[in-house]
């Protein structure tokens, strides 16, 4: 199969590029971009604030999350040993825990249920715990697209407000549609040895069915929908720097 790596940002496995595709670049950025977003729908605006809530998710999500997910079986097909796995996401983890407790005694009190829940999602969405019931569609869109961009919200301005919930569902449904799209992707280039058929036209032309035909327009819609929400989040911040 031509689309023989496990995702197209991974990297040749071994040494310092095997910890690079661990981050997941581009899902990272998306995922981080929520938060910045969230934070610059604000009322209120404040770089620090900002930059510890990234800090924080950059540690659970980037690093702890995809660590997690990389012991169960090295999807990634990286060379990184169990044991540092373990050992990246359990002080990634609790440096963003440490984190979100900064936040919640320097910010708002508010941020403190928030800091469980998410480190308690981060943990059983990727071991898959209590048979997998919160390893989900929803569950990803909840996790890695509502839940940031209220986190960036409620540094700021202390308080969930009803365009914030609003915001925060535009995530979760963009998030579901990341889901949809790179299920597709890692099911061909994880999962299936060949593919085979043809596609007849109405025209009666006829064109083979390749990996490359399954994984092209997904991918594709996964980089566009990247870009997008990064340059939403750096536009968004921008605006409330200037």
């Amino acid at each position: 199969m031509s689309a023989g790596r496990p995702a197209f940002y991974a990297l040749e496995p071994g040494g310092w590029r095997d910890y690079l595709t661990l981050l997941h670049p581009p899902y990272t950025l998306w995922h981080l971009s929520y938060v910045a977003i969230g934070a610059a729908l604000a009322p209120q605006f404040e770089v620090g604030r900002l930059l510890v809530a990234l800090a924080a998710f950059s540690l659970a999500v980037g690093i702890g999350a995809h660590a997690l997910d990389e012991l169960k079986g090295h999807p990634l097909q990286t060379r990184i040993s169990d044991r540092t796995l373990v050992w990246l996401s359990a002080l990634s983890i609790a440096g963003a825990v440490a984190l979100g407790i900064y936040g919640s005694i320097a910010y708002t009190p508010w941020l403190a249920p928030l800091v469980a829940v998410g480190a308690f999602v981060v943990v059983a969405y990727n071991l898959e715990l209590f048979g997998g019931a919160f390893h989900s569609d929803v569950w990803f869109g909840l996790d890695w697209g509502s839940f940031p961009l209220l986190v960036g919200y409620l540094a700021m301005a202390g308080r969930i407000s009803l365009g914030a919930v609003l915001a925060a569902a535009f995530a979760g449904f963009l998030s579901l549609a990341q889901r949809h799209l790179s299920t597709q992707v890692r099911t061909v280039r994880r999962r299936v040895a060949s593919v085979s058929g043809t596609l007849e036209l109405v025209d009666g032309a006829r064109e083979p069915v390749t990996d490359v035909t399954l994984i092209k327009a997904p991918e594709a819609a996964l980089r566009a929908m990247t870009l997008a929400v990064i340059s939403l989040a750096v536009g968004l911040v921008l605006l409330r720097l200037t």
